[in-house]
């Protein structure tokens, strides 16, 4: 295993030195701070000059993978270029520096982002009204099965407590569905990777409270039959959610709400062009149709018209599903959707769509003759590779992934969605050039190649990075991330 080339800033450590001097606090220390809440020893900070920390961190930046270094065809998690005009709005001292709890008076440049960000969301989504408060996807669809629990509540339902997903779905659903206190009914696809109509009749009764579908779906592929999927699940009186996890291969081609969809979210992070990376941060918009508004989370911003102007303010409803943010939403990761909505305009957001799509297609038709395709045609934003043939030859889909680790590319996602054997799924994004495109594809010709040539060489991969190969199971089941002096 190579060793790491970086010690840690606590290890560069030496006592006595500082980055920035700071004054004596002439801040009074809380009296009535009970004992128990007081720290017995002195905190272990690392001390560092600036410079070496600097150093230190722009050192580690290079180290890690990320979008400014290489493509990241992370399949499902959209993981494109970000705009820096997005990131200097987010950082203007109006935005940067607003507190959660500024006068309405004071804040009515963020509250009027916050309304039209939600006017423009509604407009893509084709519903009828958008809370902006889910800080994440996951939060988001919890949200949107909280407004589907509130309707039948309020119909006097309460009978109905499924929720239909088909076995490609994100992890996230069945487990939203659970922390709601539903159960869910998972239906197996079809022979095309699609919706199984029979399969969805079958699973429909008085009970079903309505379904979770990703449009496309999980396998890059547009749900054919979802104006008849969305007719049945409303006939048996069930709602329609729609995971916009996918949503960078519709944008200002067809609107989820025209379809038949009830509720649909809006990942902020991943479609709308916020870096999430590592986990963070992230935005859940939701937008649903007009009967589900009275639902929505408290507060809302509205216009109104004040002393001949507009203006912007909170606004809650007494029929609402409660607070599910503690300020009003990831204020952030709304400033760099804004940006990127009014900086592409309904063309440019059109023009994302299309070639994320036409990448997507162009990628696939150089790797299909490498790989199996367990799903053959044309895909949406993303698709999916199978790594059986390869398997047949000793190599996991694991090792191909850490294989391409060599190439300076991040490995796309690896053995999901679930109902495909040794699953590649790959999202090479709109950002992404034809030259870096056939570089990707060129890394994965050349690895199946190495399978059938020189396997080992595969199976011990990656062999260029700061770490080596680890072992799996040593580090699931003696994980040691402290650092010991």
């Amino acid at each position: 295993m190579n060793p790491v080339v970086e010690p840690t800033i606590f290890e560069l450590s030496s006592p006595g030195r500082k980055g920035v001097p700071l004054p004596q606090t002439d801040v009074p220390e809380p009296e009535a701070l009970s004992q128990e809440f007081r720290r017995r020893s002195e905190l272990a900070w690392p001390e560092a000059a600036e410079i070496d920390v600097m150093r230190h961190f722009v050192r580690l930046s290079v180290l890690n993978h990320h979008i400014e270094k290489g493509i990241y065809p992370l399949g499902s998690c959209t993981m494109k270029y970000n705009p820096k005009v997005n990131e200097q709005a987010a950082r203007l001292p109006g935005f940067a520096e607003l507190h959660p709890e500024t006068a309405e008076a004071d804040a009515q440049g963020a509250l009027k982002l916050m309304y039209e960000l939600a006017g423009f969301l509604a407009e893509i989504g084709g519903v009828g009204a958008v809370t902006l408060q889910p800080s994440a996807g996951a939060q988001g669809e919890l949200a949107g099965l909280l407004l589907m629990k509130a309707h039948h509540s309020e119909r006097k339902d309460k009978k109905r407590n499924q929720i239909i997903i088909p076995d490609s779905a994100h992890g996230t659903n069945p487990a939203s569905v659970a922390t709601a206190g539903w159960e869910t009914v998972q239906i197996a696809s079809g022979a095309d990777g699609r919706v199984s109509l029979k399969k969805l009749q079958e699973a429909l009764t008085g009970r079903t409270a309505g379904m979770m579908l990703t449009n496309p779906n999980t396998l890059g592929l547009f749900e054919k039959d979802i104006l008849e999927i969305c007719r049945l699940v409303h006939e048996a009186g069930g709602l329609m959610y729609m995971d916009g996890a996918n949503l960078n291969a519709l944008m200002g081609i067809v609107k989820p709400g025209d379809l038949g969809f009830d509720i649909v979210h809006f990942n902020l992070h991943k479609t709308f062009s916020t870096p999430h990376g590592g986990g963070g941060p992230g935005a859940g918009a939701v937008g649903v149709k007009k009967f589900l508004e009275p639902y929505l989370p408290n507060p809302r911003v509205e216009r109104i018209e004040k002393k001949g102007k507009d203006w912007y303010r909170f606004t809650e409803n007494k029929k609402s599903i409660g607070k599910v943010h503690s300020a009003f939403g990831n204020f952030g990761v709304l400033v760099r959707a804004y940006t990127y909505i009014r900086t592409l305009g309904t063309e440019g957001l059109s023009e994302v769509s299309e070639n994320a799509i036409l990448n997507a297609n162009y990628l696939l038709a150089r790797v299909k003759d490498s790989y199996e395709v367990p799903y053959p045609g044309f895909c949406q934003h993303e698709f999916v590779l199978s790594g059986n043939r390869q398997k047949a030859q000793g190599v996991r889909t694991m090792d191909i992934a850490k294989r391409l680790l060599d190439f300076g590319v991040h490995a796309p996602t690896a053995y999901f969605p679930l109902i495909v054997p040794e699953a590649l799924m790959i999202e090479p994004t709109e950002t992404e050039s034809r030259e870096s495109l056939d570089y990707l594809a060129d890394a994965f010709i050349q690895i199946a190649r190495e399978v059938e040539t020189d396997p080992e060489k595969v199976k011990k991969a990656p062999h260029t990075t700061p770490v080596g190969r680890l072992d799996e199971a040593k580090a699931a089941r003696d994980l040691d991330i402290a650092f010991h002096k």
